[in-house]
């Protein structure tokens, strides 16, 4: 029998603001375990909450982006449940009325569109951390920094068909969040992490399956490889007759297990009821407006009028729009020195590679784009030759100082006189006889390596199309 997988995701991503949900205390990553807190963060009798605005324009920002409705009526509830990381006994989230419905997003695998409805997307407090004592079962400890941290959690249809659909669709999520600069999505910190539910039908049945939760991910590639366990344990457990059972799976990293967790909740379950504490929210059409206003151009949209607009191939596209500033800074470039390809293959190629090897990103780059456009300006009016410009660029990495600086000092300007590069071409010729002969009788590749030994002479400063023009004229002569 042949199933048809059917995937949805629960994204949780952490927003950036720069206090708590319902409190002033920092939101940030780190420190000294319990030193981010207060009264409120630790649910202490008697407290009040006060709701960050800054988190819904957060939640409202990621819900236009991603073609939601907005509801102008919305409300928190309590989710009760009683963990350790928990210290309400509850946790402030939204039920019944989501700030953000009925959305979806495109996405691309395999050069083919394909789209996801977005279910909802709602905004919560997020909860401590629970740390396990290693090489002990019986002790564990609870940070609560991260408790009250605002977090948007965003539940997709179940439209996903594979594994490999599913991080397509995540990714997508994950740009689109880092354009809108609402959240930082580090997955190594725990701020973008996903559940996945995923079950298996018989290929053109329209009923869903008996679906498995797949809790706590922020990994692409651990996610992909716990999905497709998933897919072939559950073939299997159908195949033979058996019943998949509905409940909460982790995935074992070391052995590439999944394994279960607990019995799947239902909503029922956390005993939902309107928080008390907070008033509702009202949103009007101008708060829309406002957010909608505010929103940068998206990935998809910049990736497709890269291409239009400055006749880049596909992959050099995806490159360059991979994070906001790096599309930023490329059009730039490309604006100024007016030749789009070239900048698009300084700022991917050497400016990328030089920027890594000195442990520094396109944000913090000591190169500017208009610096950059002025360097490759000067290759294009023969002030330096290509191979020059790797040198300079690599000191402007290093030393913030301009092209135009380097060059002066270091005397890089490309040398055009005929008489000084014909000189060169005739001390080449006459140390190369071998090679001359092997030109004359036909073997014309061999004309690269009188190139690259005049080059050699010249420190790289020789026109190369004059050099090249030049050999061939000397070398064709009899």
């Amino acid at each position: 029998m042949e199933f048809e997988v059917v995937i949805g995701l629960e994204i949780h991503a952490e927003l950036k603001t720069r206090g708590k949900l319902f409190t002033w205390t920092a939101n940030e990553f780190g420190g000294e375990p319990n030193t981010r807190i207060d009264v409120i963060t630790l649910g202490m009798p008697g407290v009040l909450p006060v709701l960050n605005r800054k988190a819904v324009d957060y939640t409202l920002a990621a819900g236009l982006a991603m073609n939601c409705k907005i509801n102008r009526y919305s409300r928190f509830d309590r989710k009760h449940y009683f963990y350790p990381d928990l210290p309400k006994g509850y946790q402030i989230s939204q039920k019944d009325y989501p700030l953000c419905y009925d959305g979806w997003i495109e996405f691309d695998v395999n050069g083919e569109v394909r789209r996801c409805r977005i279910n909802r997307i709602h905004l919560e407090e997020d909860a401590g951390k629970s740390i396990h004592a290693e090489g002990r079962d019986d002790v564990t400890w609870v940070d609560f920094n991260r408790c009250g941290v605002p977090l948007i959690e965003i539940v997709s249809e179940p439209d996903l068909r594979s594994p490999e659909e599913a991080i397509a669709y995540w990714r997508a999520v994950k740009e689109i969040l880092e354009y809108l600069d609402v959240s930082d999505c580090n997955m190594e910190e725990g701020s973008f992490r996903c559940d996945a539910n995923i079950s298996l039908r018989p290929r053109g049945s329209q009923e869903f399956g008996i679906r498995t939760e797949l809790k706590n991910m922020n990994s692409f590639r651990f996610v992909q490889q716990a999905l497709e366990y998933e897919v072939k344990r559950q073939a299997e457990i159908l195949r033979s007759g058996g019943q998949v059972v509905q409940e909460t799976r982790l995935f074992d990293v070391e052995r590439g297990v999944t394994r279960g967790m607990r019995g799947k909740e239902e909503a029922s379950d956390y005993r939902y009821f309107p928080e008390p504490d907070l008033v509702p929210i009202e949103i009007d059409e101008e708060w829309i407006e406002r957010i909608r206003r505010s929103l940068p151009e998206l990935p998809r949209a910049k990736r497709l009028r890269f291409m239009e607009q400055y006749g880049l191939p596909e992959q050099d596209v995806i490159v360059l729009t991979g994070t906001r500033a790096l599309a930023d800074y490329y059009e730039a470039v490309a604006q100024s020195c007016g030749d789009p390809k070239a900048a698009a293959n300084w700022v991917m190629g050497d400016l990328i590679g030089f920027l890594r090897e000195a442990g520094r990103s396109i944000e913090d780059s000591p190169v500017g784009p208009e610096a950059l456009a002025e360097m490759i300006r000067m290759i294009q009016d023969g002030t330096i030759s290509g191979r020059i410009a790797k040198e300079v660029l690599e000191q402007m990495v290093a030393t913030g100082k301009s092209a135009t600086q380097i060059v002066e000092e270091k005397g890089l300007r490309q040398i055009s006189d005929v008489t000084q590069i014909e000189a060169w071409i005739d001390q080449v010729i006459a140390e190369n006889p071998a090679q001359v002969e092997q030109y004359r009788s036909g073997k014309t590749k061999v004309l690269g390596y009188f190139v690259g030994q005049v080059m050699r002479l010249s420190r790289g400063k020789a026109n190369p199309q004059q050099v090249n023009a030049l050999l061939r004229k000397k070398l064709d002569q009899q």
